[in-house]
């Protein structure tokens, strides 16, 4: 028996505060490219160790520090003038049993891969000096996909979820991913990588203030950079309306001064990220598991990316509850709202949670004690099987940020 718990909760549905906010920070801010460095080098790590041993050893590679560099960008042109500095920390193990990994290598090319996949206009070799203090220390192999004794937690944390999105939430993450998409990115490659999207609804008007980094060498002049950002408005205007049928306000890089007569009153980066110029990142200030930050929901402080798969709960908690959250709204009906808590003990199998709590808001004409018992089997089925957790993140098929 698991120590699990179904409760309606006493709370008004999110759709009906007055007040809502969301935020979502895009692939290219240097908060999100921290989180993107971590999580690839730990994926990195598990594949040396599997490939070498047939399991993981322990590691945790969430310590990434972004400090920005210096450029010069211009319309039309620019340069960079400092390369950003990336720091990449955390522990893990160089040598296991006779066995010899180059961590610190390993660890920079997944660094430079991930760059070079994903702020389209940097350079990794150039424009960025990457450089790995991971410390060396001993771990224990754990087979990742063993289905017999589930491994012991490494902390006493907790991890959150909920389910559905509202209509702000959806489009403050659609309309990002719409932004920094490959095909979106070919037909107007001067929007760079480094896009904020924070939503607002109060009451029944959503309003979207988007930040976004502009590069110099695809916009001729003020002009260009203008239109543009008529353009962008359109279309994201365009585009939330697929998702809400309320009243819709689109407001793009506020700061700017339409009236400047040079770059210096613009949001031009030479790359696409405000790391270029001024913004540093660490990994766990943006989003959070799913992908916001929502601080009219339960969220958790934990930095996900870049922990180990294996056993850190603050990483596989946060991600159970969003699967459970989901898979529960999608299957059980008469759900308008729940709400995930789960805590570990350290030193528990992490399939036996101190607590896995389920909060409800139910549609008009449901009951908990219809409900409850479905909502219970399928937490204690996604517990019996937390393994999948594990092979999603080592696979790179879990959104971590």
């Amino acid at each position: 028996m698991r120590n699990i718990f179904v409760k309606e909760l006493n709370k008004t549905y999110i759709e009906d505060l007055d007040i809502e906010i969301v935020e979502r920070k895009g692939i290219g801010h240097p908060d999100s490219i921290s989180d993107g460095l971590g999580e690839s080098v730990s994926r990195a790590l598990c594949k040396l160790y599997m490939d070498e041993l047939g399991g993981v050893l322990h590691h945790n590679t969430d310590e990434v520090q972004i400090t920005a560099g210096e450029s010069n960008p211009q319309f039309g042109g620019g340069e960079i003038l400092k390369p950003i500095d990336i720091l990449l920390t955390g522990r893990g193990v160089s040598e296991f049993e006779g066995h010899k990994f180059p961590l610190d290598r390993v660890a920079i090319e997944a660094a430079k891969e991930f760059l070079d996949e994903t702020i389209v206009n940097l350079n990794p070799d150039t424009d960025t000096v990457v450089e790995c203090k991971i410390g060396h220390g001993s771990g224990d192999l754990v087979d990742v996909f063993k289905r017999e004794g589930a491994p012991s937690s490494n902390d006493t944390s907790f991890g959150v979820g909920y389910a559905p999105f509202s209509e702000v939430e959806t489009i403050v993450m659609e309309v990002e991913r719409l932004l920094n998409s490959k095909d979106f990115k070919v037909k107007y490659p001067g929007v760079g990588e480094d896009i904020k999207v924070m939503g607002l609804r109060d009451n029944d008007k959503i309003t979207l203030t988007i930040g976004c980094a502009m590069v110099s060498k695809y916009i001729p002049d003020k002009e260009e950079y203008i239109a543009l950002k008529n353009t962008l408005k359109e279309i994201v205007l365009d585009y939330a309306s697929k998702y809400t049928d309320r009243e819709v306000e689109v407001f793009i890089n506020t700061a700017d001064n339409d009236d400047a007569e040079d770059e210096s009153g613009f949001y031009l980066t030479c790359t696409g990220t405000s790391a270029e110029m001024g913004d540093d990142g660490s990994v766990g200030r943006g989003n959070r598991a799913n992908g916001l930050i929502t601080p009219c929901r339960p969220m958790s402080m934990e930095a996900t990316s870049g922990k180990n798969p294996i056993n850190h709960v603050g990483k596989i908690y946060n991600l159970l509850s969003k699967e459970i959250a989901n898979d529960v709204v999608k299957n059980v009906e008469g759900i308008r709202q729940i709400e995930i808590m789960i805590l570990s003990q350290i030193g528990k199998p992490i399939d036996q949670p101190k607590a896995a709590s389920a909060g409800l808001i139910l549609a008009d004409g449901y009951d908990m004690d219809t409900v409850q018992p479905k909502v219970n089997k399928i937490i204690d089925e996604w517990l019996d099987n937390i393994s999948e957790i594990t092979e999603n993140v080592v696979q790179g098929k879990a959104q971590t940020f």
